[in-house]
C-alpha cells in the first residue's frame, strides 16, 4: 500500500466505493487521514463498513463542513455531460476534488528514497487504443529482464494498493482519460501516448476535451521522456509541443503508418519490421511477424511504444526482442483461444469501437467475423473499406439488425446470441479461416462488461472444440 501523505488528521471524503475507492480509503487511513466514505449503492456501503471504514452521508446539507478534499472514483462524471450532484456541491463549497491518481503522485516519494542509489521510476501510458497491451508488455519486458516492476492503474492493481517500490524498481501505470482528466498531480518519469480516436466524447464534451484530458499527462508535470504515437494529427501536435529542437531526445516518436525521418529519436514498424533510429542512424531492428502474442499493425504499434520505454530504461535491443517473443498477449485483445482443423478462434472483445475493430480486421486473413452489441454513434459504416478479408459476419446483440443494414455486399447472418454466432461461424469455417470476435460495440446490452462477453466467447469455443475432439 502507498500511504497517502499530506492529509494527516484531516477529514477526506471518498465518493465511489469500488476497487479504487476502497483502496483510496485504506491508503488515506494508513497515512493518518480520516476517510469519510460514501456510495449511492447500499451494497457498496455495506462492503466498506465490513472493512471497518467509516461511512459518511455526503447528501447531508452540512456534509462539506471541515472536509479537506473530495476523492472521486474515475467512473463518476465531474463536468460533462453533467457533474455529479455531490461533486458539484463540493466544488461550490470550495472543497478541492482529486482522484487516486493525483494522490498517488502526491504521495509516492517516501522519506527513505533519499537513501536509494537508484530511486523508483514511473511509466504512465495513455491513449485511445492499445494502452492496456502496451502497459502489460512494458511490465512483461521488465519482469523477464530481471527488473522489479509493478503494473497498476486501469489494469492490474489500484495505484494506491501496490507495494512501496524499492531500489531501481519501475511502476507501470495504464491511465484512462477519466483518470488523467481530474488528477491534481501527474508527474511520471516516462509518459506514453499511443494514439487517439473518438471515444468517451460525452464525458469530455467532444473530441477536443477528450484530447485535452490525455494531454494533461504531458503538460501538468512534464515527464523526463515522452513516447508519442504520431500517426494522428493530435500526436504530431503533442510531439511538437514537447521539443525544443529537431534532435531533442526527450521525445521518442513512434509510428506504424509512415516513415519517420530527421535527427531525432524514433521507433517505427513497417511491413512487420521494427526499427530504432537515433541521430540518423539505425540502432536496432526486430522482426515482429513471428511474434504470436502481437498480431497486426496495432500490436506492432504497442511493441514500438514498449520498446521505446525499455530502451529509455537502459535495456539492449536483443533483451527486448527475447522478451517480446515470450509475451502471450492480454485476454480479450487479439487473444488466440483455440484452433481446430486449421480454423483459429480469436477473442478481441475489447474492440468496443470501430477504430479498434478495424485494427483487428486488418490483423487477420479469411475472417468469420462476430460483431454486434450496443452500437455507438455511426454504427459500423466506416468499416466498409476494411471488410475485404471478411467471408461472412455473424451479428449479435441490440445492434445486430442496424449493423446488417451497413454491411453492403458482405455476407451476414443475424445470430442474436454468442452461442448461436460461434456455432454458425464454426460450422461454416474452412481450414485457414479465423473466427474473430471483434464486436465494434459496447457489451452492456447482454453483458456487464467486455470481459464477460469475451469469457462467453471463450467458453463457447471451448465447448465446441471439446465436442469436436
Amino acid at each position: 500500500m502507498i500511504p497517502v501523505l499530506g492529509y494527516e488528521n484531516a477529514r477526506v471524503a471518498v465518493l465511489g466505493l469500488g476497487r479504487s475507492g476502497l483502496a483510496t480509503a485504506r491508503a488515506l487511513q494508513a497515512g493518518g487521514a480520516k476517510p469519510l466514505c460514501w456510495d449511492d449503492s447500499p451494497e457498496a456501503r455495506d462492503k466498506a463498513a465490513e472493512q471497518g471504514l467509516a461511512l459518511y452521508d455526503l447528501t447531508r446539507a452540512d456534509a462539506w463542513d471541515d472536509v479537506a478534499a473530495l476523492i472521486v472514483s474515475p467512473g463518476i462524471p465531474h463536468l460533462y455531460p453533467a457533474p455529479n450532484k455531490l461533486i458539484a456541491r463540493a466544488m461550490e463549497a470550495g472543497v478541492p476534488v482529486d482522484n487516486d491518481i493525483g494522490l498517488f503522485f502526491r504521495s509516492l516519494a517516501l522519506n527513505t528514497w533519499d537513501q536509494l542509489e537508484s530511486p523508483p521510476r514511473v511509466v504512465a501510458v495513455t491513449g485511445s487504443n492499445g494502452k492496456s497491451t502496451t502497459s502489460a508488455l512494458i511490465h512483461h519486458i521488465l519482469t523477464v529482464s530481471g527488473k522489479p516492476s509493478q503494473l497498476a492503474g486501469n489494469i492490474g492493481r489500484g495505484v494506491l494498493d501496490i507495494d512501496p517500490p524499492g531500489e531501481a524498481s519501475v511502476i507501470v501505470l495504464e491511465l484512462s482519460s477519466y483518470q488523467t482528466d481530474l488528477a491534481r498531480a501527474l508527474t511520471p518519469d516516462i509518459a506514453v501516448f499511443t494514439n487517439l480516436s473518438p471515444d468517451h466524447l460525452d464525458r469530455h464534451g467532444g473530441i477536443g476535451g477528450y484530447f485535452a484530458a490525455k494531454r494533461r499527462l504531458f503538460a501538468e508535470g512534464g515527464p523526463d521522456r515522452a513516447v508519442i504515437g504520431v500517426d494522428e494529427p493530435e500526436g504530431v501536435y503533442l510531439a511538437n509541443q514537447l521539443v525544443e529542437h529537431a534532435s531533442d531526445d526527450r521525445l521518442i516518436r513512434i509510428s506504424v503508418d509512415r516513415k519517420l525521418t530527421g535527427p531525432g529519436w524514433s521507433v517505427q514498424a513497417r511491413k512487420g519490421h521494427l526499427s530504432e533510429w537515433r541521430k540518423g542512424r539505425q540502432m536496432g531492428t526486430i522482426d515482429l511477424r513471428a511474434i504470436v502474442g502481437l498480431p497486426g499493425s496495432h500490436n506492432h504499434q504497442n511493441a514500438c511504444a514498449a520498446y521505446a520505454v525499455a530502451r529509455t530504461l537502459g535495456l539492449p535491443p536483443r533483451t527486448i526482442e527475447d522478451a517480446l517473443h515470450s509475451f502471450a498477449g492480454l485476454p480479450h485483445r487479439s487473444q488466440m483461444v483455440g484452433e481446430k482443423a486449421g480454423v483459429r478462434f480469436v477473442n478481441d472483445s475489447k474492440a468496443t469501437n470501430v477504430d479498434s475493430a478495424e485494427k483487428a480486421l486488418l490483423a487477420f486473413k479469411s475472417i468469420r467475423w462476430i460483431a454486434g452489441g450496443l452500437g455507438k454513434d455511426g454504427g459500423i459504416a466506416s468499416l466498409s473499406p476494411h471488410l475485404g478479408e471478411v467471408k461472412k459476419a455473424y451479428l449479435i446483440g441490440h445492434s445486430a439488425r442496424d449493423f446488417a443494414l451497413q454491411l453492403g455486399d458482405t455476407p451476414h447472418e443475424i445470430c442474436d446470441t454468442m452461442a448461436n454466432a460461434v456455432a454458425r461461424a464454426a460450422a461454416e469455417a474452412e481450414p485457414g479461416d479465423t473466427v474473430l470476435l471483434a464486436p465494434a460495440a459496447a457489451s452492456f446490452d447482454q453483458y456487464p462488461n467486455f470481459e464477460k462477453r469475451g469469457e462467453d466467447f471463450v467458453a463457447q469455443v471451448a465447448r465446441l472444440l471439446d465436442t469436436r475432439a
